[in-house]
């Protein structure tokens, strides 16, 4: 009996550590290229831009809207375990009576990624020492591990600052999702539309919406939001009154697992160190 035949997308996963060390800079240099060239629009240089995205944890209400509008406009899975951006509730209880310690037990939870909102804890009133909602997305890492684990340069860093992926070249390794330490990668579920489209199989994240971006246009998770806690900018085009600027400025930022060494683009202010 004859064997069955090897898909492209399986030999390339299965050498593709080998082929890296031989051709992942320029190949990826050669993708970074090509994939600007397709989704943004005549005439975007990604040289004149650096993009930043900084959030108020205070600010964050936990509606969900920012979850929800994600999904809509980059078309991602319905399921709930399927995010390019979500928010996780925290609820950091008082201490047990005797304990040598200023809190106690913290508890994290994330219902359908906050879409919708979140329901009413358990957890009685007068046990919780604090509470607050803490939107997460790619943090847009300075040295980010996905882009250095891809064997053929698919994940890559834009120079406007975006860590993009082209699924065009993407062999569904899982390298990046692995090596991701934010958890803000997945792999597109086969469905007729993705098969069709030939994103089936390769890994996805937030892209800051490069559609929108460059064309002048805000994510779509900071333009619904109610409260303003996503600020968003270009620090190389500041405008009138940047908000951006005066976020940074009037802020004490800070990024998520500062330890790691990733050196994230994603700033937030307020952030509790049970978080960080």
């Amino acid at each position: 009996m004859s064997a069955p035949p090897v898909s492209r997308r399986k030999v390339l996963a299965t050498f593709g550590g080998m082929l890296a060390g031989l051709a992942a800079l320029p190949l990826a240099k050669w993708i970074k290229g090509k994939f600007v060239k397709r989704i943004a629009p005549s005439g975007y240089d990604p040289y004149d831009h650096k993009w930043l995205m900084c959030i108020d944890v205070d600010k964050c209400i936990g509606c969900g809207l920012c979850a929800d509008a994600c999904k809509k406009e980059n078309h991602v899975p319905e399921a709930s375990h399927y995010f390019r951006t979500w928010i996780e509730r925290y609820i950091i209880k008082k201490p047990e009576s005797g304990e040598l310690t200023s809190r106690g037990e913290v508890l994290v939870d994330s219902p359908n990624g906050g879409r919708g909102g979140f329901p009413p804890t358990t957890v009685p009133k007068e046990d919780i020492l604090k509470s607050f909602f803490v939107p997460k997305l790619c943090n847009l890492c300075v040295d980010s591990p996905c882009t250095q684990v891809c064997p053929v340069g698919a994940t890559f860093d834009a120079p406007d600052g975006a860590v993009l992926v082209d699924p065009t070249y993407c062999i569904g390794c899982g390298f990046c999702i692995q090596a991701c330490p934010y958890g803000c990668r997945f792999f597109t579920p086969e469905t007729p539309e993705t098969k069709a489209d030939g994103t089936a199989g390769t890994a996805q994240k937030c892209t800051l919406c490069y559609h929108r971006i460059t064309r002048g246009l805000q994510p779509a998770c900071v333009e619904i939001c109610p409260t303003q806690a996503r600020v968003f900018g270009d620090l190389k085009h500041p405008v009138e009154n940047d908000p951006l600027q005066a976020f940074v400025q009037n802020n004490k930022v800070n990024t998520l697992k500062p330890h790691l060494g990733t050196n994230p683009r994603l700033l937030y202010a307020n952030i509790d160190k049970e978080v960080r």
